[in-house]
């Protein structure tokens, strides 16, 4: 269209674009918190990953909610030379489950269950059995995104007791997934396992999820956090720019 449009020859087009390294083709999509504690959240966090305590213990915690039991309408078509993996576009539907986990920033191991829903509720049972979990004489960090069920009255009559002095909860800012790790553990159970399979019930779904984790955590792969704040909240300031300059 642009050489058209220039009367000038595809290749030419092609030549420049390759020579100034621009991607036409491509589009990518940001979004900027208003958060006005965004600077502090994002020290906080990102301290956590690159200079986690001696002796504590950090940890990514967040649900996976509404994850379907499907059962397709035919057979998968298996992978064969030269064509990928089929699935038939509709399929039956045997209910939802929602995963809570707990992602160990340091060797990549998971804590998780299972659960029907995600209230405030559930996720207080998660936090009980996170408990049983973890070592008593360890300083737990939680870092956590903005969802109400995190910050419910009954989460915070959970953490009240003296005994949970070593619990720590860390929030990120507003509009901040890219912070957060066990979102990447999530895409990683969707892609390998969830999308994958068929399952004629949440019961079968949730058998498969267990499986897949205790599998995950025989060989746990902790994701390495590189960047620093000032890395990080430069770029940010630098996109603001642009975002009002148009440039």
């Amino acid at each position: 269209m642009l050489a058209k449009k220039l009367g000038i020859s595809r290749t030419i087009v092609h030549r420049v674009w390759q020579h100034h390294d621009v991607q036409p083709h491509r589009v990518e999509r940001f979004k900027l918190s208003n958060d006005p504690r965004f600077e502090e959240k994002v020290r906080d966090v990102v301290g956590l990953y690159l200079n986690p305590p001696d002796r504590g213990l950090v940890l990514w915690v967040d649900q996976k909610s509404q994850i379907q039991a499907l059962d397709r309408t035919a057979p998968i078509l298996p992978l064969r030379p030269g064509l990928p993996e089929r699935q038939t576009q509709d399929y039956q539907r045997y209910g939802t489950t929602t995963l809570f986990a707990a992602f160990n920033i340091l060797n990549g191991k998971v804590i998780g269950t299972c659960q029907p829903r995600h209230r405030s509720r559930e996720f207080v049972r998660f936090l009980n059995h996170l408990e049983k979990q973890l070592p008593a004489d360890q300083e737990v960090h939680l870092i956590m995104d903005n969802y109400c069920t995190h910050k419910s009255a009954e989460v915070q009559r959970w953490i009240k007791p003296k005994k949970r002095n070593r619990f720590h909860f860390h929030f990120t800012s507003t509009s901040s997934s890219w912070l957060n790790q066990v979102e990447r553990f999530f895409a990683l159970i969707t892609g390998r396992m969830i999308r994958r399979g068929t399952f004629h019930s949440t019961e079968e779904l949730e058998k498969a999820i267990y499986h897949w984790l205790a599998s995950w955590n025989g060989d746990p792969t902790p994701f390495v956090w590189k960047a620093c704040a000032d890395v990080i909240l430069d770029k940010v300031r630098r996109c603001k720019e642009l975002s009002k300059t148009g440039d």
